[in-house]
């Protein structure tokens, strides 16, 4: 694993991969740092280094392995290790695609055979996974290297990653707050280093929030587009994809995990290459479904990439979401609380006894209470609301390309603040007014992307949200490429980080 990546080697395998157009500075800074060949090379990278033998895929393993070892007691990102396994992958080797040899996490959300999938929870942390989701199976074939599960709240219920199984996971940039949720973990490995890229999902944010918190790229699908065991209903909320340092990664690993043929929702987008080449209109949304803006810091960012999206040719103007807040809320805590209601209803049916607060957390049973006393009856006008949303949401980008708004109101909040212990009534409030920008988009079902453009004073990310018109991947993937190269985040490393070990 000692391969030395001198500055003549870093020009090489720039010029091979393209990955120089993209990462102006970060490969020279791999010469002369002998710690770790790999930490900054994203998924693209790594993988053309094991197809022109010049590193074994036992050797990235082996490194990420290393790395995840060392910062894993400060972050509690990845809560089940795989690592023999792994080795035992790597050294027959591993199936032939375009990601052979490097290392990657799944969420502790997706069913991986033979392996524990706990949801977050200590009423299933014993739980083996009899199969693996389609998902998964496609990353898999693509050569990838699961190297461990990570750590997301109780069912992916909330926007922080501090599950009573598992204990918080805490972000990078700041060891007392939150990275987001309910993909924190992943977000926190990525943001880290410790691996170039990981699955998360996404229900209500559970991508752009972490991705926001932890500043990383993450681009939520619209919905029917990804691969999984059936279609979509069309008041379904959660969808699976990836989180990177790259855009170029996520470009690939979308293309690698969209649906195909006769089940697919759009017309497949491949692999994305290039930067968008044409002005767009874009709406920039200051206001959030409940009618509220965001944090002075958070507004600040927004502005400034405004700025930037103006600097680069585009046209910005003011825009609104079109929707009723309330409506939307009640609709969208309809959904939400019913995932709760029907895991609960699940435990107590395997047990035979009710589920208290030994085997569920305090948020998950106020969720259910919710559904059965409020919930319940709001679920037939909820899936009737979200063909309305879907509809309102395609009007509104039938006049803009893109629209704009912060990801979160705030920064990554401290620790404890949005966590599974706070009361329930205090909590589903903080939580909504905290993701007042993201449920709109698992609603509609249009896809919505964080792009890490800002940080604020205090130096804690804050991620810009970019949505288009259901179906509108290559333009989001074309405009983020764009504003990659105009505002590159690639060295930019955390001070919990494989950048900063020594």
């Amino acid at each position: 694993m000692k391969t030395d990546l001198s500055r003549r080697h870093a020009l090489k395998l720039a010029t091979a991969t393209g990955i120089g157009s993209l990462l102006p500075g970060s490969l020279w800074a791999l010469a002369g740092k002998p710690a770790d060949e790999f930490f900054q090379l994203d998924s693209i990278s790594q993988a053309a280094l094991v197809k022109r033998g010049e590193v074994s895929q036992l050797e990235l393993t082996e490194a990420a392995i290393d790395r995840i070892e060392l910062l894993n007691g400060k972050l509690n990102a990845v809560i089940t290790p795989i690592f023999e396994p792994a080795r035992e992958q790597a050294k027959k080797g591993l199936p032939n695609g375009p990601f052979t040899g490097v290392p990657y996490l799944f969420k502790d959300l997706m069913e991986y055979k033979g392996y524990r999938t706990a949801f977050g929870s200590r009423a299933t942390i014993n739980h083996i996974s009899t199969e693996t989701h389609p998902f998964g199976v496609r990353t898999l074939q693509a050569g990838l290297n699961v190297l461990g599960k990570t750590n997301t709240p109780e069912l992916g219920l909330l926007a922080t990653t501090e599950p009573i199984a598992f204990g918080p996971c805490r972000n990078p940039w700041d060891l007392s707050r939150s990275s987001g949720g309910s993909s924190g973990g992943a977000a926190a490995a990525v943001a880290s280093g410790m691996v170039p890229s990981a699955q998360g999902s996404d229900g209500g944010g559970s991508l752009r929030v972490p991705a926001s918190s932890c500043g990383i790229f993450a681009l939520k699908p619209s919905r029917g587009r990804e691969i999984r065991p059936e279609p979509p209903a069309p008041w379904e909320l959660a969808v699976k994809g990836h989180l990177t340092r790259s855009v170029r990664d996520s470009a690939a690993l979308f293309a690698l995990t969209e649906e195909r043929g006769d089940k697919a929702a759009f017309p497949p987008v491949g692999l994305t290459r290039n930067p968008i080449d044409r002005k767009l209109k874009i709406g920039l949304a200051m206001q959030g479904i409940n009618s509220k803006g965001p944090a002075a810091d958070v507004e600040a960012e927004i502005l400034r990439t405004a700025k930037l999206c103006e600097s680069l040719g585009h046209e910005v103007m003011e825009a609104s979401f079109p929707t009723d807040g309330q409506q939307l809320l009640d609709a969208f805590v309809a959904m939400w609380s019913a995932g709760a209601a029907g895991f609960k209803a699940d435990i107590e049916k395997q047990t035979g006894k009710p589920a208290g607060d030994d085997l569920l957390e305090p948020w998950t049973l106020y969720m259910a209470g919710y559904y059965q006393s409020r919930g319940k009856q709001h679920m037939q006008p909820a899936m009737a609301y979200f063909a309305e949303v879907t509809r309102l949401m395609d009007t509104m980008l039938q006049e803009y390309d893109v629209v704009l708004s912060p990801v979160l109101s705030t920064a990554a909040p401290k620790l404890g603040l949005q966590g599974p212990l706070v009361p329930g009534d205090q909590l589903i409030n903080d939580a909504l007014n905290y993701v007042n920008y993201t449920p709109i988009y698992n609603i509609s079902g249009q896809p919505a992307m964080s792009v890490p453009l800002g940080w604020n004073a205090s130096g804690l990310p804050i991620g810009s949200q970019f949505a288009a018109r259901s179906g509108q991947e290559k333009m989001l993937f074309e405009l983020a490429y764009q504003l990659e190269a105009a505002r590159s985040w690639q060295q930019r490393w955390a001070p919990v980080s494989a950048a900063n070990t020594g």
